[in-house]
């Protein structure tokens, strides 16, 4: 056994020798072999990743269909944890401080490009800017490139209503993210993000419902099993 264990790190060091005689990207030394094998390591793990198990696998469910209900019940989670975060204030949804977030953060726009930003319906949108509005979170006044469009920006009140939750509100975004180490994190940013510019730009075509499967299918690139 021992002697095995010896071929193979000689084989390996060969091996480390070898490639980096080619590209001189290790040092000459312990390090370098170190870093040379944690590098191989992580490169065959990225062309090889161990496949998960999951439920109806063994019948025939595929990857897909398992990524979209787990991506729905995830939503249903963190659902549930912002209702949590405003209850008993006077948020009637938890829209409205997602809005209120948004508008604090990149300053004041138009109704739709909020709308837009929080990917949702126009009538939906509005029903949530006017409940704002109402509230006295937010302003509407023109703008000064259009007459003819409304420009709205976070108020005092709406500062401060959204300061009175955020303790809340980060409670719960930090319990959504549940368990993850920091490095699963970024990963996760890294493939949701992924999602996200290849959806978006569908979604801001604002093709016809009936219509919308058919066209992506048809003329979206991606992998289509």
């Amino acid at each position: 056994m021992r002697f095995q264990i010896i071929k193979d790190v000689i084989q390996l060091l060969e091996q480390f020798e070898t490639d980096n005689n080619e590209i001189k990207a290790y040092s000459d030394d312990i390090e370098g072999f170190k870093s040379w094998i944690s590098d191989q390591k992580r490169q065959d793990e990225n062309v090889h990743p161990e496949e998960p198990y999951w439920e109806g696998k063994e019948h025939g469910r595929s990857p897909e269909s398992v990524i979209n209900t787990l991506l729905v019940h995830l939503n249903r989670y963190a659902k549930t944890y912002s209702k949590s975060a405003i209850a008993d204030s006077d948020f009637a949804t938890q829209e409205d401080f997602i809005y209120l977030i948004n508008l604090k953060a990149l300053g004041a726009m138009t109704k739709m490009e909020l709308i837009k930003k929080n990917i949702q319906d126009k009538p939906v949108g509005m029903l949530i800017i006017n409940r704002l509005i109402n509230q006295g979170w937010v302003e509407q006044k023109d703008s000064d490139a259009d007459k003819r469009t409304k420009v709205i920006s976070i108020t005092t009140e709406g500062l401060a209503a959204l300061d009175q939750q955020m303790d809340r509100i980060r409670k719960a975004t930090h319990i959504v993210t549940g368990d993850l180490t920091y490095s699963e994190k970024m990963s996760l940013i890294r493939i949701l993000d992924k999602l996200e510019r290849f959806h978006h730009p569908i979604f801001s075509e604002n093709i016809n419902s009936k219509s919308l499967i058919d066209e992506v299918y048809k003329e979206y690139p991606f992998q289509k099993n």
